[in-house]
């Protein structure tokens, strides 16, 4: 979806619910006005290690009639269902891109692109497909879920933590691109957070942190850059709040120090 706005407008606004029971990997069983409904789930990792029992959501709707449920759970709150004023965290990966994509063409994320001429959806170089290629910039979108860097509050059940493996996943593929980039081109991952959040960090203090740091440091070496997106989501829309270059975060290997 598309527009001009300078936000990312929903054209049917969202709607607020309460998430009874998570019934599988793709379905949450959620309350609408009093009635259950089976909801898409578009993240079947682990959100947060929360358990999913009295958990606000905002979903989206689709007329789609060879879908199987009729709402997607677009973004979740921490705070409890009784609250007029909630924070929202979106969660539907899908969809990050479509709201990095609305950003990058209404000239909202200059400092990090400049003012390009094209913009291409799923480009590829060497071995590594790659969410966007604006004019010599490559881009890849990250959207972490596993562990939440928002305040959990006593009322939300959480499970044991589950050890954050998403970064090293994505720095076997980004290696590979560090060393395919020519002398003019530049790689960026964009760490996509759909919620307020002033400082992303990742922990990565297991016995692979000084070969993924090395890794990354290399893949800096030869081009590769880290960005923070942060943008908030609302029911009727989504706004940018801020971005920022975190590259340097992990040239110094104080990252692995961190705990998310």
């Amino acid at each position: 979806m598309k527009n001009s706005s300078k936000n990312f407008i929903f054209t049917t606004p969202l709607i607020e619910g309460v998430i009874q029971k998570k019934k599988n990997r793709f379905i949450m069983i959620v309350e609408i006005d009093g009635i259950l409904h089976d909801c898409h789930c578009p993240t079947t990792g682990n959100i947060g290690n929360i358990v999913f029992r009295n958990i606000p959501c905002l979903v989206s709707t689709s007329n789609d009639p060879k879908r199987k449920t009729k709402f997607t759970i677009e973004a979740i709150s921490v705070d409890l269902p009784r609250e007029t004023s909630k924070a929202w965290i979106g969660i539907n990966q899908n969809a990050a891109n479509r709201y990095v994509e609305h950003f990058l063409t209404n000239g909202q994320l200059q400092r990090m692109v400049g003012n390009f001429q094209s913009l291409v959806r799923e480009t590829t170089i060497g071995n590594s497909k790659l969410d966007f290629r604006v004019d010599n910039t490559y881009i890849e979108v990250k959207t972490p879920l596993t562990q939440l860097q928002v305040e959990i509050k006593d009322h939300i059940e959480v499970k044991k933590n589950s050890e954050f493996n998403s970064f090293e996943r994505f720095i076997k593929h980004i290696g590979e691109l560090g060393s395919s980039l020519s002398d003019n081109d530049r790689a960026i991952m964009i760490v996509c957070l759909i919620y307020e959040n002033p400082g992303f960090k990742v922990g990565m203090a297991n016995k692979q942190s000084n070969q993924i740091m090395h890794l990354i440091q290399d893949s800096i070496k030869n081009g590769f850059e880290i960005w923070q997106v942060n943008f908030k989501i609302t029911p009727t829309e989504v706004s940018l709040s801020e971005y920022t270059n975190i590259t340097t975060q992990f040239t110094t290997g104080e990252i692995i120090a961190k705990s998310t």
